[in-house]
């Protein structure tokens, strides 16, 4: 078996460096009491054997962690997007940033439950499916926002979904379109947002919507597309879709189909991910502007931990999103054939 490897301690360092425990204490506390020789000294034994002050036992130490923590779901590429966002925010801040995902092993309440065993004092939630009653009692204990869902009783940062929805279609109709699919996201955060956005805006201009079952993913994106190749009717000559990766599954499927995009069908995706601006997928999208919503709900958590706010009202931030045009839309071609 291979040696056991232990982390450092101050007692390794103080035997290295010829001192108390007590004198290396003070030097990384940085605290009065020792000489500039001895402070180098210390230093050096540290750096030299690898040790490093344990900001978590720090914590302990203290009344205050000054720790945030952030549920994210792994492999949301728009979640990445928003995690980057509150590291860039919270570096403006004296606050650290814990993050804990959310997997198939390792569900929301798991996630939550890390995060507060970590003691942080207050936490961000990415696009949650916890049911509103948990996260207003979790709200009680712990101060939460919630990003791109809202919850009634919780502070709330989100895109306009309704208004997204309509700048997709308002795009789609002034191309030409008049037969335009969507592809629905079920329950996911901002899905029936998205789908009264798209539907009241096809009926306000003289259409009828057309609603299909669509999902959070590139399986289901696919799965979709598949169903309308199957189903013996004209495509439509637009499809979209309730996020990017469920229009890059239906980008996928028309294109092994040879179903020439966007000559025969244009496709419309939702969040402005990094693979819709690839230039090979080229997607048309309504880009949620992740950075301002991590930096507006940092600012809001922040704004409850150091002010002491309590009893006030939940707030409802709403950021208005962009339409992205790229090469997956265009006019319809009416000779083409589907």
């Amino acid at each position: 078996m291979g040696a056991v490897h232990t982390r450092p301690t101050l007692d390794d360092v103080a035997r290295r460096a010829g001192v108390s425990r007590a004198l290396v204490s003070i030097v990384m506390r940085e605290a009065p009491g020792a000489s500039d020789a001895t402070r180098v000294r210390v230093r050096a034994a540290a750096q030299e054997i690898g040790y490093r002050p344990d900001p978590r036992a720090r914590r302990l130490r203290q009344l205050r962690t000054r720790l945030i923590g952030v549920m994210f779901g792994v492999g949301q590429e728009f979640h990445a997007e928003l995690v980057d966002g509150v590291y860039a925010a919270a570096r403006e801040t004296d606050y650290d940033v814990v993050l804990s995902g959310v997997t198939p092993h390792h569900d929301e309440r798991r996630a939550l439950h890390a995060l507060v065993d970590d003691r942080c004092e207050g936490i961000v939630l990415l696009g949650p499916g916890t049911s509103a009653r948990e996260l207003v009692e979790l709200d009680t204990r712990v101060p939460v926002v919630s990003v791109a869902r809202r919850i009634r009783g919780v502070d709330a940062v989100r895109s306009d979904d309704v208004a997204g929805a309509a700048l997709a279609v308002d795009h789609l109709i002034a191309l030409g379109h008049r037969s335009i699919v969507h592809l629905d996201g079920g329950r996911a955060p901002g899905a029936a947002e998205r789908r009264r956005g798209y539907g009241n805006r096809m009926r306000a201009t003289g259409f009828e919507p057309i609603l299909r079952a669509g999902g959070l993913t590139e399986r289901d994106g696919a799965a979709a597309a598949t169903e309308l190749l199957e189903s013996g009717v004209p495509l439509p000559s637009a499809i979209f879709a309730f996020n990017d990766r469920c229009a890059l599954g239906v980008l996928d499927v028309l294109v092994r189909a040879r179903v020439d995009v966007p000559r025969q069908v244009s496709v419309v995706g939702f969040d402005d991910s990094p693979l819709a601006r690839l230039a090979h997928v080229d997607l048309t999208t309504v880009r949620q502007e992740a950075h301002v919503l991590a930096r507006t709900a940092l600012a809001r958590l922040v704004e409850r931990l150091d002010g002491g706010e309590t009893g006030a009202a939940a707030v409802d931030v709403v950021v208005p999103p962009t339409l992205v045009v790229r090469g997956s839309t265009a006019p319809p071609n009416r000779n083409a054939e589907i």
